[in-house]
C-alpha cells in the first residue's frame, strides 16, 4: 500500500466545493483546510450541510464543482488506502456476532490494525467484548462502532454525532477516548449538536449555515466574534433609564428586572467605560458570551463575514495510518 509522506502536512482540503440535489445547493463554494493532528468540531443547524460535508470528505457522494483531497489525495483514494475511519450516524449493525468477533474481523483486512483489545478499551466496551452486537444498548451500539472505525488504525477519524444516544457519563468516557486517540497524532472531524462538546474537545469549530462556512476558529475566537457580552448593573432611582442604557456605546439590547439592567453589548469596554462617566456601575457584573450565544448570532446572520481560521498545523508524527471499514450499511 502506497503511503502519505511527511510533506502531505494536511489532512483535509476543500476547494470551491459545490454540492446540489435538484434546486437545493447543500454545499455553496466551502474552502477548508484541516491539519494532521487537528480535532475539528463542525456544527450547523439542521439542513445547514454538515451531512452532506461528511458525504463528500468520506466520498459517498462526488462535488459537482471543486475537489476534495484527503492526503493529497482523492476521497476515494484515501478511503481506499487505508486512511480513513468513519462512524456515521445511520445505519443497521450486524446481528449475531459478539463485539470481539465484529473488531477483529474488521481489524483482519487491514496489514497493521490495532490490537483488538487495545480497540475495545478505547471505545469503553472490554466488559462487553463477548456480547452478541444485536444484545447490547443503544449507547453500547454507538461505542461498537467507535471501535469498529478505530480498528484499522485510521490516520483520519470522521465522526458524525457519535455521542446522541449516550448518557452524560458514557459521553465523558466517549470524549476522553476520542482525545486519546487524537494525542497519537491523529486528525480527528465531529459533528455535533452539543456546543459544549465542541468548546470542550475541538481546537477548532467550523460552523456550517446554508452550506456555506460562517465562522472557522477556536472557541474563545467564535464567542469574541459572534455573540454580545453581558454587562449587567444596579438601576437606582432618577439614574438611567431604559432609553439611556439603549443609547450606551456598543448596546445591542437592554432588559430591566428586579432592580438590574441587563446590557447585551458587543463593546462590552466602551459600555463599561460609558457607565463610569455616568456613576451608574453599581454591582457592576460582566458575563462573556456563551458558545451558545455565539451560534446563534453567526447563524442568523447570513452575510456575516467568516471569522478567520487559525493556519493549519504543520506536520505530526502519527502511526502507520490504516482504515477502519465501515460495519453498517449506510442508509
Amino acid at each position: 500500500m502506497e503511503k502519505t509522506t511527511a510533506t502531505d502536512t494536511l489532512a483535509v482540503r476543500f476547494s470551491g466545493v459545490e454540492k446540489n440535489f435538484g434546486a437545493v445547493r447543500a454545499v455553496a463554494g466551502v474552502e477548508l483546510a484541516l491539519g494532521r493532528g487537528e480535532t475539528v468540531a463542525l456544527l450547523g443547524r439542521n439542513g445547514a450541510g454538515k451531512s452532506t460535508t461528511i458525504s463528500l470528505l468520506l466520498g459517498l457522494d462526488a462535488p459537482d464543482r471543486g475537489e476534495v483531497r484527503l492526503f493529497g489525495r482523492t476521497a476515494e483514494q484515501a478511503v481506499r488506502a487505508g486512511l480513513v475511519g468513519a462512524m456515521l450516524q445511520e445505519g443497521s449493525p450486524i446481528p449475531k456476532v459478539t463485539v470481539r468477533e465484529l473488531v477483529a474481523f474488521v481489524g483482519s483486512t487491514y496489514p497493521d490494525p490495532l490490537p483488538v483489545a487495545e480497540a475495545l478499551a478505547l471505545a469503553g466496551l472490554s466488559e462487553q467484548a463477548h456480547r452478541r452486537i444485536d444484545k447490547l444498548s443503544g449507547g453500547q451500539v454507538q461505542r461498537a462502532r467507535f471501535a469498529v472505525a478505530l480498528a484499522g488504525r485510521p490516520m483520519l477519524l470522521v465522526l458524525d454525532e457519535p455521542t446522541a444516544a449516550l448518557d452524560v457519563e458514557a459521553r465523558r468516557a466517549f470524549w476522553a477516548s476520542m482525545r486519546a486517540y487524537a494525542d497519537r497524532g491523529n486528525t480527528v472531524l465531529f459533528s455535533t449538536h452539543y456546543l459544549e462538546e465542541a468548546d470542550g474537545n475541538a481546537d477548532r469549530i467550523v460552523v456550517l449555515d446554508r452550506g456555506r462556512i460562517v465562522a472557522d476558529g477556536s472557541g474563545e475566537q467564535l464567542r469574541r466574534a459572534g455573540g454580545d457580552t453581558l454587562v449587567s448593573v444596579a438601576t437606582a432611582p432618577g439614574g438611567l433609564d431604559r432609553d439611556a442604557f439603549g443609547a450606551l456605546p456598543g448596546v445591542t439590547s437592554v432588559k430591566l428586572r428586579e432592580g438590574r439592567a441587563r446590557l447585551r453589548s458587543a463593546d462590552a469596554d466602551a459600555t463599561v467605560l460609558a457607565l463610569a462617566e455616568r456613576g451608574a456601575i453599581r454591582g457592576l457584573e460582566v458575563v462573556p458570551a456563551t458558545l451558545e450565544d455565539a451560534f446563534l448570532a453567526l447563524t442568523a446572520a447570513p452575510d456575516r463575514p467568516a471569522v478567520a481560521a487559525p493556519a493549519p498545523v504543520g506536520p505530526v508524527t502519527v502511526p502507520t495510518p490504516r482504515t477502519a471499514t465501515e460495519w453498517e450499511t449506510v442508509r
